[in-house]
Order: C-alpha cells, then sequence, then structure tokens
C-alpha cells in the first residue's frame, strides 16, 4: 500500500512526536492509537516527506538529526528513521519573544516560492500546520502555499482558517481537502473539561464557575508567556467547553505558567462549581498530568488518515467528520462521542 506523504510546518515537540509514532507502531502492537486502521491505512503508512523550520540548527540537516535539537524537549519513546532534509521556513508572525535567546533563526529564509516548490517535488499531499499560538499571518501563508502546491491542510494550530468558508471554499474549488482548526489531545485538558461538564449538566444539576489552567516545561508554553498571541488559543478552548452546556457558567479556561524543567510534561487543573438538588452546592477539582507532545501526535494520526481518505473519495473542502473528531473548533461543535460515531460511520461508507 501506497504510503500518505505528509510536510510538516515546523520541526517542534508535535512533529517530534508524530515522527517518533511513526516509527514505533512499526514494530509494536496498536496500544494508544485512538484508530487502528483507517481504510487499510495504519500509522505507519504514514510517511514524512519534509519540514519546514527557521531554527538554524534544524534546517539542511536530515529530519532524524534535526528533530533532536534544542529547544526540541519532547517525550521520548522511540528513534526516528527519516533522512529527508529540512527546508528553510518564513517567519513572518511565528516567532514569539520567548523564542529569540532559544536558538538562531536564518539569516536566510524560504520565500513562497521555494515553499511552494519543496511541496511540489517531495510529492506531499497533506501538510500539517504545526506553528506556534498566535502565528495568524504565517498560517495563512502557508495555507495559500498548499492551494498553489496542491497540497491539502490538516490546521493543528489555534487559527480559525479551515473553518472560515472563504478557506474551505477554496480549497475545495483546487479539489483539495482541509481539516481543523486547533488539534484536541487524546485525553487531554480540553476533552475531559468537555465530558466533565457535559455529564454535569446532562445529570440536571448547573454549572455556576469553572476554570482550566496549564502549565508546562516546552516552547509551546513559554510562547504563550506573550499573552497577545493568545486570543484564538483562549476562544477556542472555551468555545470547545460551552458549546455542550445550555447555561453558560463564568468560565476561565487558559493556559497559566511556564515552568522549565518540566520539559513536555503538561499538568491541568479543572475546577467545577455549582449547584445540585434543592440548590446544595458541589465543587470538583481534578488534576490531569499527561506528557503534552505524544497526547496530540495520536490524534494528528487519525486526522492525516481520515485526510487520504476524504482525498481519494474527491469529496473537497472542509471535511466535517475528521474535524469533528479531531479538533477543538470544528465548524460544528459536537459531544465527543457523538462526533466519534460520525467519524465511524462516515469512515464505514462506501
Amino acid at each position: 500500500m501506497e504510503t500518505i506523504k505528509v510536510a510538516l510546518i515546523g520541526l517542534g515537540n508535535c512533529a517530534s512526536a508524530l515522527l517518533q509514532g511513526i516509527n514505533y507502531y512499526k514494530n509494536h502492537n496498536v496500544g494508544g492509537v485512538m484508530t487502528p486502521s483507517i481504510r487499510d491505512y495504519t500509522v505507519s503508512d504514514i510517511e514524512v516527506v519534509t519540514a519546514f523550520d527557521l531554527n538554524t540548527n534544524k534546517v539542511g540537516k536530515p529530519i532524524q538529526e534535526a528533530v533532536w535539537q534544542k529547544p526540541n524537549n519532547a517525550y521520548i519513546f522511540s528513534n526516528v528513521d527519516n533522512t529527508n532534509l529540512v527546508q528553510a521556513g518564513v517567519q513572518l508572525d511565528s516567532m514569539a519573544t520567548y523564542h529569540h535567546h532559544q536558538f538562531d533563526t536564518l539569516s536566510q529564509e524560504g520565500t513562497r516560492q521555494s515553499v511552494i516548490e519543496a511541496l511540489r517535488s517531495t510529492g506531499a499531499q497533506i501538510v500539517v500546520c504545526y506553528l506556534p499560538v498566535g502565528s495568524a499571518e504565517a498560517s495563512r501563508f502557508y495555507a495559500g502555499c498548499c492551494l498553489e502546491a496542491g497540497a491539502s491542510l490538516i490546521n493543528a494550530m489555534p487559527e480559525f482558517i479551515t473553518t472560515d468558508e472563504e478557506w474551505s471554499q477554496r480549497f475545495a474549488e483546487a479539489q483539495l481537502v482541509c481539516a481543523g482548526d486547533d488539534v484536541k489531545s487524546q485525553v487531554g485538558a480540553t476533552v475531559i473539561h468537555r465530558a466533565l461538564a457535559h455529564l454535569i449538566e446532562m445529570r440536571g444539576q448547573k454549572i455556576n464557575n469553572t476554570y482550566q489552567l496549564n502549565f508546562g516545561g516546552n516552547t509551546d508554553f513559554e510562547n504563550m508567556l506573550d499573552r497577545s498571541r493568545l486570543a484564538t488559543k483562549e476562544q477556542s478552548k472555551t468555545q470547545s467547553v460551552t458549546s455542550l452546556l445550555n447555561d453558560l457558567p463564568q468560565m476561565k479556561v487558559g493556559p497559566s505558567d511556564f515552568v522549565h524543567y518540566l520539559d513536555d510534561k503538561k499538568i491541568c487543573y479543572i475546577n467545577i462549581q455549582g449547584e445540585q438538588f434543592g440548590g446544595a452546592p458541589f465543587r470538583l477539582e481534578l488534576k490531569l498530568e499527561v506528557e503534552d507532545s505524544p497526547n496530540s501526535a495520536g490524534v494528528i494520526c487519525d486526522a492525516i488518515r481520515g485526510v487520504k481518505v476524504a482525498m481519494e473519495r474527491g469529496e473537497y473542502g472542509y471535511c466535517h467528520p475528521v474535524s469533528s473528531w479531531c479538533f477543538k473548533s470544528p465548524s460544528r461543535q459536537l459531544p465527543d462521542l457523538q462526533a466519534k460515531e460520525i467519524f465511524e460511520d462516515w469512515l464505514a461508507m462506501k
């Protein structure tokens, strides 16, 4: 069976976890994978043909060498076997202030044409956008490159691109597929918060206040120290939880702080306060501790294979079954169980 040829925008921790997973599942059983086989495609059928970055310690090197360069600090569970070269990316607004001290960036960046040519020459069928939070201009730049290069787009970061009608129409007209926005981890803060809030309301109790605070030690959390870059991230996480509730509570959802020695570990605290039968008060406190990047990579494996199925079927434009299952901010929010059923029913279609 042919591989699914993928290009990565950004070779950070999430890319590292994805690349490790592709190699890991060549030799291990399917434990930890959401959907082991999607139309006969397994995780190891994904092939990363190139990646784009700005770090001088990564660009021009084989992916299997570049993926371990600092500031990457993802949890290591497998080696990476990929000799394809990392290409020069385009910066625009993809670099936060807090990143400039961590590594040297290219004196000679790529260009729109060099990005398009790299996508074409490597045969990339699908592009996964792993840009940092707040990269509004850069993420749209790469979406435009996808259209010109003839590659479908998976937007893993919290910019509302694929759910924008203008962008989804452009992908449909180009006979390409897009899915997103903002990847929803396998068992992460958002999916747990959604499930708890939905359960409490379904059982007839009222939520008055709730918050979700997250902190970690990877570059994603350091990037988010710049609060000016957080608007779409907080909007995406908040809407993902409140979309399942009828009576909207007072709510605070968002990142909290950067703790460097946690590396790729993420710690989340969820608090829910409300009223039970007769107005009696209740309070829920939950702590979640996960390795952040593998939690995301497991979902992207479903998204990549799902988008490939849509491409093969000629279902161009925005792919709702993939987006509702894999992302925090699809065009239409659904309870996770319903999204899973829609995704599986869609895959089973002839």
